[in-house]
C-alpha cells in the first residue's frame, strides 16, 4: 500500500471520512509507443487523416459498384476489344521488326562478343569448396524470471477492529437502498409486463383485423379473377362466332360463284371429255382394249399360216408344173426322130 492513511476525522454529522495524501503521477513518455504490425498485415490507424479507408474530396461522382454487381458486358467487349488489337499491334511490329539475315549455304551464325573486354564462356560456373570447423552448438540458458524494480516507499499502519465500519451503523443506508431498489424494479417489472401484456392483445387483434381483411381482399381478387375470366371467355366465344359467321358467309358466297360459274362449263367440259374418250362403257372398253387385239392377232396368225399354205402350194406347183414342162420337151425331139 502506497498511500499514507490520515488519522481518523469526525464529521460534524458523525459521519467517518477518509482522505490520502497527494502523490505524483507515473514517470511516461511524452509521444504514445508505435503500434507493432499485426500478423496479417493491417495496421491500427491512430489518425483518420492517414487511414487509406477514408476517402476524402468530394463523393458524389464515384461509382462504386457492389460486390455482387455483375460487370457491364459493353465494357468487357470494348476491353477485350482492346486486348486483342494490342495483342494484333505487337504481333505486327515483331514481324516488322529488323532480324538478322538467314545465313548462306555451308555457313552458320554463331554468338561474338562485342565488348571492349572478352570474357571467357564456361557452361558451367568455376566453384571452389572451402571448409571450416566450428564449435558445437550449446544450449540456451533459461530466461531468468523477471522482476519489476521496486519504486517508493513501504509504510504500514495499525487500525483497531471498529476504527473504520461500524456495521449496525452503515448497513441502514445499503439496505434501504438495497430494498428500495429491489421493489422499484419489481414495480418496473410489473409495468413491462402488464405493458407486453397489452401489446399483445393489440397485437392479437391487428392481427385478426389483417387476416379479416387479407381474407376479404382474397375473396375480391378471386371474385374479380372469375369476372375476368368469365369476361375474356365470352369474348373469345364471340370472337369464334364472328369468325365462324364470316367463314360460312365466305363459303356461301364461293359456293354461289362456283355454281354460277360452273352452270355454263359443266356441259361444254363433259362433251369435250366424251368427245377425247374419257368418259367411255366399260363393256366396250373391255371389248376393245382386250377382246379386239385378242381376236386380230388370232385372225393374223390364221391368215400368216394360210398365206405360207398358198405359198408352199404354189411352190410345189411350180415345180411339178415345171418337171412335166422338161419332161415334155425332152419327149417331142424323140417323136419327130420316129416319124
Amino acid at each position: 500500500m502506497t498511500s499514507v492513511l490520515q488519522p481518523q476525522k469526525e464529521a460534524p454529522n458523525g459521519t467517518y471520512t477518509f482522505a490520502s495524501r497527494p502523490r505524483p503521477v507515473q514517470n511516461r513518455t511524452k509521444y504514445r509507443e508505435p503500434v507493432a504490425e499485426q500478423s496479417d498485415g493491417q495496421s491500427n490507424y491512430g489518425n483518420i487523416m492517414y487511414d487509406r479507408r477514408v476517402v476524402r474530396g468530394n463523393t458524389y461522382a464515384q461509382h462504386i459498384l457492389p460486390v455482387a454487381a455483375q460487370p457491364d458486358p459493353i465494357e468487357v467487349q470494348r476491353q477485350q476489344e482492346s486486348r486483342r488489337r494490342s495483342v494484333a499491334r505487337k504481333r505486327a511490329m515483331e514481324q516488322f521488326r529488323p532480324r538478322t539475315p538467314e545465313a548462306l549455304e555451308g555457313r552458320k551464325h554463331i554468338d561474338v562478343q562485342t565488348e571492349l573486354y572478352l570474357e571467357e564462356l564456361n557452361d558451367r560456373r568455376e566453384d571452389t569448396s572451402v571448409e571450416c570447423q566450428t564449435d558445437a552448438f550449446l544450449d540456451k540458458p533459461a530466461t531468468p524470471l523477471f522482476i519489476p524494480a521496486k519504486s517508493g516507499k513501504d509504510v504500514a499502519t495499525q487500525i483497531e477492529e471498529g476504527e473504520l465500519f461500524d456495521f449496525d451503523m452503515e448497513v441502514c443506508p445499503v439496505l434501504e437502498v438495497l430494498v428500495g431498489k429491489t421493489v422499484e424494479q419489481a414495480l418496473l417489472e410489473v409495468m413491462e409486463e402488464e405493458e407486453l401484456a397489452s401489446l399483445r392483445a393489440q397485437q392479437r387483434a391487428f392481427e385478426e383485423l389483417r387476416n379479416a381483411e387479407l381474407v376479404e381482399v382474397q375473396r375480391l381478387e378471386e371474385q374479380e379473377r372469375r369476372h375476368r375470366e368469365e369476361k375474356e371467355r365470352r369474348i373469345t366465344q364471340q370472337r369464334e362466332v364472328l369468325k365462324k359467321e364470316m367463314e360460312t358467309a365466305d363459303k356461301i358466297a364461293a359456293r354461289a360463284f362456283a355454281q354460277h360459274y360452273l352452270a355454263d362449263l359443266l356441259p361444254s367440259v363433259y362433251t369435250t371429255l366424251r368427245e377425247h374418250g374419257y368418259f367411255y362403257d366399260p363393256v366396250e372398253r373391255d371389248i376393245e382394249t382386250g377382246f379386239l387385239p385378242w381376236l386380230m392377232a388370232h385372225v393374223s396368225n390364221t391368215l400368216e399360216k394360210r398365206y405360207v399354205a398358198r405359198a408352199v402350194l404354189d411352190m410345189l406347183i411350180h415345180d411339178v408344173t415345171q418337171k412335166r414342162l422338161e419332161l415334155f420337151q425332152q419327149m417331142q425331139p424323140h417323136d419327130h426322130s420316129t416319124q
